[in-house]
């Protein structure tokens, strides 16, 4: 599609006006939905392809960008955002919407406020992108002499971990996180590539041996959670009452959060290269998320909670 879409450009004639072009994808660009990743993850780190790999689309992409923008008159950037934290209504990947359904249902059934990932991954860091501070950058990047022809990490530059924000949510929604939360066996395991990207950095960091194979752990498969009657019955009752958006409760992307909440590596993204080029700005992750959750109850999708 953006083969064909620069095509027509090119044969339109619109291309001449044509000055910079940018796409965003993500941190799938390092591999991070196969298991284990380098850490910190860097905008020159080689690309996770070749042998025993599965096919990456975000690589032909900006392999289309490279060809097609020779000795033409335009140029362009590439973001690699991750887990990204907006209001988006029915958006396949919302991770936002999901967390706040979970926490108000569970609210509704008076059933403590369980982190339903992994107890390792609770403790691990991960690297957010506030989606108006993406927008931010791309406005920044798309003028800035400096950028041409470059790729660049977007994460709002905070080390931001569950084991803070899970508490934070709690208490948002007059909720209990147990202290025995992690006593449970986990409901599903499932188990990622057997050759994850970190297996790239063996010889050079001397790391033989000692990659783990990544997995995503669930103590609770929110998928299945969905589908209680219970739950379904909680979710009817609360929209009703509170006079919510019916089916968003339907458009929740619980199998999108049950792989952010239940991998068993950490994922750390370097800013730096924007950094050094000028870029000054970053954003709080538990600021960016509870605004969402914020914005999300004015948009009726949430129930309020008396923080907006």
């Amino acid at each position: 599609m953006l083969e064909n879409f620069l095509k027509a450009l090119s044969i339109s004639g619109a291309e001449k006006k044509l000055k910079r072009v940018l796409l965003v994808t993500g941190a799938k660009h390092y591999g991070v939905h196969l298991g284990p990743v380098k850490s910190p993850m860097e905008e020159n780190d080689p690309w996770v392809e070749g042998e025993g790999r599965p096919p990456n689309f975000y690589y032909r992409q900006q392999r289309i960008l490279k060809e097609m923008s020779k000795g033409k008159g335009w140029d362009w950037v590439v973001t690699y955002p991750n887990d990204v934290i907006g209001v988006a209504k029915g958006n396949f990947m919302n991770l936002v919407t999901a967390v706040g359904l979970y926490a108000a249902i569970t609210k509704e059934l008076n059933a403590p406020f369980t982190f339903p990932g992994s107890r390792t991954f609770y403790t691990m860091t991960d690297s957010f992108t506030y989606s108006r501070f993406h927008a931010r950058f791309c406005a920044w990047a798309i003028s800035e002499p400096g950028c041409s022809n470059q790729n660049f990490n977007v994460v709002n530059g905070d080390a931001q971990s569950w084991q803070t924000m899970w508490p934070r949510v709690a208490k948002r929604f007059g909720l209990t996180v147990p202290v025995d939360q992690f006593e449970a066996e986990d409901e599903n395991v499932v188990p990622l590539s057997e050759n994850p990207p970190l297996n790239d950095y063996v010889r050079t960091s001397g790391l033989k041996g000692r990659v783990e194979k990544g997995e995503v752990r669930m103590r609770i498969d929110l998928t299945k959670w969905a589908q209680r009657d219970d739950v379904k019955a909680a979710w009817e009752r609360l929209a009703k009452r509170e006079g919510l958006e019916k089916d968003a409760f339907e458009k929740a992307t619980w199998f999108f959060l049950n792989f952010v909440l239940g991998r068993n590596y950490d994922l750390v993204i370097s800013m730096n290269k924007a950094w050094k080029l000028g870029f000054r700005d970053w954003e709080d992750t538990w600021d960016a998320l509870d605004g969402c959750l914020s914005e999300l109850e004015k948009e009726k999708v949430l129930p309020k909670t008396g923080r907006n």
